[in-house]
């Protein structure tokens, strides 16, 4: 139960992912301010903004569910938790990986696209409701060409376990570079969790420039800060997940971590600059993209990974 506890609250839970989190994002931030010819924030201001939003005042509308409002951080932070628990501590102790734990991995990672739903859906604002409705519209996109792209790999190992995905990839090397299916499927899976984190030019439900937020816009003080921790947290644990699937796994014996945190950059930084040369798009093209390109590039990858390639 200690060690249970250690790894929940230190490494490789709360403590690792969010300070790596918070380092991705100032990352992030700062290589977004060159792309605009500016200097930027220091790479800890993630760390300052959230103490700073974890101290103010919050306010909650007076017309907002206040149950309904005030539950949804804790759920999206909690969704995180576990999902980076899961992944992390079966690269650490693969024997604790249990039958199915793709499949569960993949379930709590609904939780903060959920608690944006119900958070923006309980805040009683127009502005929040349709921000709810754009992330509605943008999850039922996504999240299907993000499975069929998830489950090539679980195909070619023959287990939903991640302890097999890593072991395998182990011992006969990365999927992307020795099957085209996986080459693809990681292709489709960098679109999908491009637009869960609202990445543009997925940022449509926050649009700061129409509806000012959207789902989050009545949020403030620490319950805008559990939002920002779980968005963090994403920064980390979604380039890691890409990497655990596709490229190697992500063992941290010997001095394999060191390679594994470099490929989690290097996917991120492909993010980052998909976000910078490209322009936010509307609702009704996001939804035509993922379901006419992304989710056929989906099928083609799965009927590949079926035919042995």
């Amino acid at each position: 139960m200690g060690n249970l506890g250690f790894n929940l609250l230190i490494f490789p839970g709360f403590l690792f992912v969010a300070t790596l989190g918070f380092l991705w994002m100032g990352i992030e931030r700062k290589l977004t301010a060159r792309f605009q010819w500016r200097m930027g924030p220091p790479l800890w201001q993630p760390y300052i903004d959230f103490l700073k939003l974890m101290i103010k005042e919050t306010l909650i509308p007076a017309n907002a569910q206040r149950f309904m409002f005030i539950t949804p951080p804790l759920l999206a932070f909690a969704g995180v938790l576990i999902s980076s628990l899961i992944l992390f501590r079966t690269s650490l102790f693969p024997k604790t990986s249990f039958l199915g734990d793709v499949v569960v991995f993949l379930y709590f990672l609904l939780f903060p696209s959920l608690a944006l739903i119900l958070g923006g859906s309980a805040s009683g604002n127009p502005l929040a409701a349709m921000g709810v409705s754009r992330e509605i519209k943008l999850m039922l996109s996504y999240e299907l060409p993000l499975i069929l792209a998830v489950f090539v790999p679980v195909w070619k190992t023959g287990s939903v376990k991640f302890a097999q995905i890593m072991s395998m990839q182990l011992q006969k090397g990365a999927f992307a570079l020795h099957y085209p299916s996986c080459f693809i499927a990681f292709i489709v899976a960098l679109l999908s969790i491009q637009a869960k984190l609202a990445f543009p030019p997925y940022d449509i439900p926050e649009g700061e420039t129409e509806i000012m937020g959207g789902p989050l816009i009545e949020y403030s003080g620490s319950l805008l800060g559990m939002f920002y921790l779980t968005r963090g947290i994403l920064h980390f644990l979604l380039p890691s997940f890409l990497v655990f699937l596709f490229w190697g796994g992500f063992p941290f014996n010997r001095w394999q971590w060191i390679l594994s945190f470099l490929k989690a950059l290097v996917v991120f930084l492909i993010m980052v600059v998909i976000k910078n040369i490209n322009p936010r798009i509307r609702i009704d093209q996001a939804v035509r993209f993922f379901w006419s390109r992304v989710f056929v590039l989906g099928i083609i990858a799965m009927g590949l990974a079926i035919a042995g390639w």
